[in-house]
């Protein structure tokens, strides 16, 4: 329940805020987590991307102003809009209407409720894992610098896989892969830099390199380890929306700083075998 409690504190935050800056790293502070993680929880236990979430809780609650009376441009101003154009714009997106027409009595407009987290426990679906303490350990490949926004990232990370699989820099990597091993995904998401970064890799014996190619080190840590197998991308993301929402609240682990990994065993995205490792550590 700690961890509900948590995540509900940082909503709280947002919440207070939405007539000002919100810091995405503040919120995530408050729920205990890195900013990657809780954008990332939060998409797949409300269903919703936390930016999302926010727009359309600024445009109810501007919509609520302008029906009491509030002028468009102290309105559009308040909610972080930096011209009556944009807000315009986005309003009409929202609502159907524009702010002017917002105004009238009877004007049909769209209200989004805060969210408050809750537990339920359903238990109607196995999951399988295990917990393994793995040593340091090496990937190259290639790398992509991500913004701090898992909505955007939702689309960056598919395109830069296919850009790296047309130009043939995964096919290479796949042909070096040792018997047993994979192709990796890491997404690099510590709080201490202004950027993540997300690499297309595979481990190669100590000491070897590979020319025009990066590597990245994976520290020694915890993970929570999933497998899986189906149709991509959608068995993955419900492994991972599966782990956010029925595992983790129950399992008596938190998120730790770190590494997430995405290990593909197989090459066929219709039928892929993968593996999901969240970094963790005991509740406490």
């Amino acid at each position: 329940m700690q961890w509900i409690e948590r995540l509900n504190e940082a909503l709280n935050y947002v919440e207070e805020h939405l007539d000002g800056e919100i810091s995405y790293e503040k919120a995530a502070r408050l729920a205990n987590c890195s900013t990657y993680h809780f954008q990332r929880m939060f998409t797949y236990i409300a269903g919703v991307p936390l930016g999302e979430y926010i727009r359309r809780r600024k445009l109810t609650k501007a919509a609520l102003a302008l029906q009491q009376g509030e002028k468009v441009l102290d309105v559009s101003l308040r909610y972080g809009y930096d011209s009556p154009t944009s807000f315009t714009r986005a309003f009409q997106t929202l609502h159907g209407v524009n702010p002017s027409e917002a105004k009238k009595e009877g004007a049909s407009l769209r209200a989004f409720p805060r969210i408050s987290f809750s537990l339920t426990i359903k238990g109607d679906q196995e999951m399988e894992y295990r917990i393994e303490r793995k040593d340091a350990f090496r990937v190259t490949g290639v790398s992509l610098k991500l913004v701090k926004d898992m909505e955007e990232n939702m689309k960056t990370i598919p395109q830069f896989w296919g850009e790296k699989t047309m130009d043939g820099t995964i096919p290479k990597l796949c042909s070096l892969l040792k018997p047993g091993h994979g192709l990796f995904g890491l997404c690099t998401n510590t709080d201490e830099k202004d950027y993540w970064l997300y690499t297309i890799g595979i481990e190669l014996d100590e000491g070897a390199t590979l020319e025009g190619l990066e590597t990245q080190e994976v520290d020694a840590a915890l993970w929570a380890i999933f497998p899986g197998r189906g149709k991509m991308p959608q068995v993955i993301q419900d492994v991972e929306r599966r782990i956010m929402t029925d595992w983790l609240p129950t399992s008596g682990y938190e998120l730790a700083k770190g590494v997430d990994v995405e290990l593909y065993l197989s090459e066929d995205p219709s039928d892929q075998a993968f593996e999901v490792w969240m970094p963790i550590r005991k509740q406490g």
